[in-house]
């Protein structure tokens, strides 16, 4: 017999054809609650025909926070769990029955890992923390997007840690971005102290190509009394260099590629970074050393800032190449060998296999 009423609730428009692969992985669950925002297709008719509650509900002007309250509300008074996910997410098989084992009356939200797109050939997927499970009182959306929970409860915000409680996430390639830079510039305006708000709008602004804002926002994130998290500030120099990377000013993305290792030793990504723009310079030396030391970080920070090219087949190819040019043929072999064992199918990788070892037959030394 279930231990806990547990209910699913998210938002959702035009999302017809995830709404089977969504409720197959939902079912789990007590109760699904949609609140539908606008859907022009059959995602109401097809999600009432699976057994969801829908409410359809107009928020305007559009908020991400806004929507997901009103979500939130439609969720009886006597679910004992709330699990927002969205229709683009699915959760393994048997999660409800490892949230139910894990779930104390004194928990007030649960972490689980979170996939955030399939992994492709060479790059390995990224895992991050996800605390999107949480008891039915005393939580409320805020920030117009990249929402998060705010915990309001006199009680002790307590989180239960579920290491085997995966959510992956299949991203819909076909939606646009256009709602998220004036929601970031609104939530900026909003939150103008919040550090996790300045980061991600300078980093909208470094997609859309602004990059004259971007670099304005992501150091007003740097220069932020709170922005303390050393990975995050690594990030925004990252972004920074790539900025500059992207203008051709070279010297520029190294420095703040140099400051972005020193900020958080423990990322490999700014040493991918620094292992590309060496290569973008034929600068041999500089991308064997940075190749060599993000290769000693073989530990993942595991959070939502991990670049997955930092840890696929890349470095092994950018290491291989270098000790090439640097007539280090056996070491160029061996990276070669990593890298055509993380991606056996990629035919320019054993090519350059093949070269490095009929050079390396060939090396007198």
């Amino acid at each position: 017999m279930p231990k806990y009423k547990i209910c699913v609730y998210t938002i959702c428009r035009n999302e017809e054809k995830f709404v089977d692969r969504w409720m197959d992985s939902m079912s789990e669950a007590d109760m699904v609650i949609v609140t539908d925002t606008g859907s022009e297709d059959e995602t109401v008719k097809k999600l009432r025909e699976r057994g969801a509650v829908v409410y359809e509900e107009k928020v305007d002007p559009w908020r991400f926070d806004t929507a997901r309250n009103i979500a939130m509300d439609h969720v009886p008074d006597d679910a004992d769990i709330c699990v927002s996910a969205d229709l683009d997410e699915i959760f393994d098989p048997g999660w409800r029955d490892k949230l139910e084992k894990a779930w104390q009356p004194e928990h007030t939200r649960a972490s689980y890992w979170f996939s955030w797109a399939p992994e492709t050939e060479g790059i390995p997927n990224r895992f991050f923390s996800m605390e999107k499970i949480h008891r039915r009182r005393d939580f409320r959306w805020i920030h117009p997007v990249h929402e998060i929970l705010e915990y309001s409860g006199d009680d002790p915000d307590n989180i239960v840690y579920i290491d085997d409680i995966f959510l992956r996430h299949y991203p819909d390639t076909d939606k646009s971005r256009y709602q998220y830079l004036p929601l970031l510039e609104l939530s900026s305006r909003e939150n103008p102290q919040d550090d996790r708000t300045m980061f991600w709008l300078g980093r909208e602004y470094a997609f859309a190509g602004l990059n004259d804002k971007a670099i304005d926002t992501l150091e007003k994130h740097l220069k932020l009394e709170n922005a303390v998290w050393d990975e995050e500030r690594s990030a925004s120099m990252r972004y920074i260099a790539l900025i500059h990377k992207a203008d051709k000013n070279y010297d520029q993305a190294k420095s703040w590629l140099f400051r972005a290792v020193a900020e958080c030793r423990r990322a490999r990504e700014p040493w991918f970074e620094l292992a590309a723009l060496g290569y973008k310079q034929n600068d041999w030396p500089l991308t064997f050393y940075a190749v060599h030391s993000a290769l000693a970080i073989t530990q993942s920070t595991n959070s939502y800032l991990v670049e997955p090219k930092a840890w696929g087949y890349h470095l092994y190819d950018l290491g291989a190449i270098a000790c090439y040019h640097l007539d280090m043929y056996e070491k160029a072999l061996e990276y070669a060998d990593e890298a055509c064992s993380v991606y056996p199918d990629n035919k320019r990788l054993i090519r350059n296999r093949e070269l490095i070892a009929a050079k390396l037959s060939q090396d007198p030394k």
